[in-house]
């Protein structure tokens, strides 16, 4: 039987349906992207905003009105969207065979036996479960990079999150595994892993008592076959001396952290449940940088959050202005509901939430665009990514780039590369958020 997999929502959700493409394969089924082929579809849905919400309805929807009209004998409901709206796809979308839980997705081929079976039903575990772990995956991600999930749920309770409520609180995957999941992943071609969860910084502290990412950094970097180390989702409060220190002494540790701050002013982040300040932000942005000159900070702010003022977004403004962030994105407050901030007085009209949004984000083009022109002159070592077609010019990203949400840079050369092969360029010039070079001969 061949199915079509829809994937939706952030890298961890990703993450999940490699794990979920890899027990089906592993059970027998076959893939195609042809919906004309498709004998079943599974949709890993997110809800984490309203914009990721009204897709992943949308597709089910598409998804239902396919199977009304063609071959399909089973549709397949997963992930977070799932999780949280059962009832209501039940019986909003009775096409729906079946619903996996965000918990349960190492039963997706048992859900989809049991439909072909004609014994459809639903596969859901308590949140706080072990966190689903499967080894042999089946990469999406062109086989030269991969997620690894370190943890699982979140404990911070933040006002305008739905995360614990559909993923559960902060479960940590045992280090033995997580070694022994990029084993497989290294000896599979993968160059480059990207550690990745609801906050990776906490990693350990259920399990073994203490912050022990640091520690888990040093065992993968031991890892034969693996070049380059990423961290995204660094809540800024909880990165501790010896994650810096870690970063700046392992060689294959990229000197780029991903920090959501969500915001700068004291009484935003103290409504949106944050737990940190301004002033231990400012402090916290300067060691890094002093302890790691050239590390890449990226962010991500919202705008709109209930009650903020004109001051308070006066006060983020000029904070993004003198921080200088290497990468920074800005999403227009989302209202979930069942979030403690959907019942917050002072919600703002969208037409505000996005004028702030587009006014922060012109502040850092400008400061992105200078910073790419900075970088001219300067020798970087790259990971191929692709080749433009019927043109000597190779897609490659830096260490300053992380796949899907940051940039490019672009490499003239007649040389023959593969896609994963690492380079040393010269920085030649730049072209808004992305860097043309050429390759470096020593």
């Amino acid at each position: 039987m061949k199915i079509l997999f829809v994937s939706l929502g952030c890298d961890k959700n990703l993450a999940d349906t490699e794990m979920m493409l890899g027990m089906l394969r592993d059970r027998g089924y076959s893939f195609t992207d042809d919906e004309a082929e498709a004998e079943a579809v599974i949709v890993n849905t997110c809800c984490f905003i309203g914009d990721a919400k009204e897709e992943s309805i949308q597709a089910l929807l598409d998804m239902a009105e396919l199977k009304d009209s063609s071959q399909l004998r089973a549709l397949v409901a997963a992930g977070c969207l799932a999780q949280r709206y059962r009832e209501e796809i039940q019986r909003e979308i009775p096409q729906v065979d079946a619903i996996v839980g965000t918990m349960a997705i190492e039963e997706i081929a048992d859900a989809l036996d049991g439909i072909l079976e004609g014994r459809p039903g639903n596969h859901y575990r308590e949140l706080d479960s072990a966190p689903p772990v499967y080894r042999n995956r089946m990469l999406t991600t062109g086989g030269h990079y991969a997620y690894l999930k370190i943890a699982e749920g979140c404990n911070k309770r933040c006002t305008y999150c739905i995360i614990p409520k559909v993923r559960g609180g902060y479960r940590s995957i045992p280090m033995e595994e997580l070694e022994a999941q990029a084993r497989v992943l290294a000896d599979q071609g993968v160059k480059e892993l990207i550690l990745v969860a609801q906050e990776t910084t906490l990693y350990g502290t259920d399990l073994y008592g203490r912050k022990c990412l640091p520690e888990l950094l040093r065992r993968l970097a031991r890892v034969s076959g693996l070049y380059w180390i990423r961290l995204l989702y660094c809540y800024p409060e909880e990165i501790t001396e010896e994650l810096a220190e870690t970063i700046a002494a392992e060689p294959k540790i990229c000197h780029y952290l991903d920090i959501p701050i969500q915001h700068a002013s004291d009484g935003v982040l103290k409504r949106m449940g944050r737990r940190t300040t301004e002033e231990e932000l400012r402090e916290q942005i300067g060691r890094l940088r002093e302890r790691i000159p050239d590390i890449c900070l990226r962010t991500t702010l919202i705008s709109g959050f209930p009650g903020e003022t004109q001051e308070d977004f006066e006060e983020l403004y000029r904070f993004v202005n003198e921080m200088e962030f290497d990468r920074l994105g800005v999403f227009p407050y989302s209202q979930e509901e069942d979030t403690a901030a959907a019942e917050m007085p002072g919600q703002i009209e969208e037409s505000v939430k996005e004028a702030r949004r587009d006014e922060l984000m012109e502040l850092q083009q400008a400061i992105a665009f200078e910073k790419a022109e900075d970088m001219v002159g300067r020798v970087l070592t790259v990971m191929v990514e692709g080749k433009v077609a019927d043109e000597d010019v190779y897609v490659t990203r830096t260490y300053r780039d992380a796949p899907n949400v940051d940039g490019y840079l672009f490499l003239n050369t007649t040389a023959n590369l593969m896609t994963g092969d690492f380079v040393k360029a010269l920085v030649t010039d730049s072209n808004e958020y992305d860097l043309i070079g050429e390759v470096y001969h020593e």
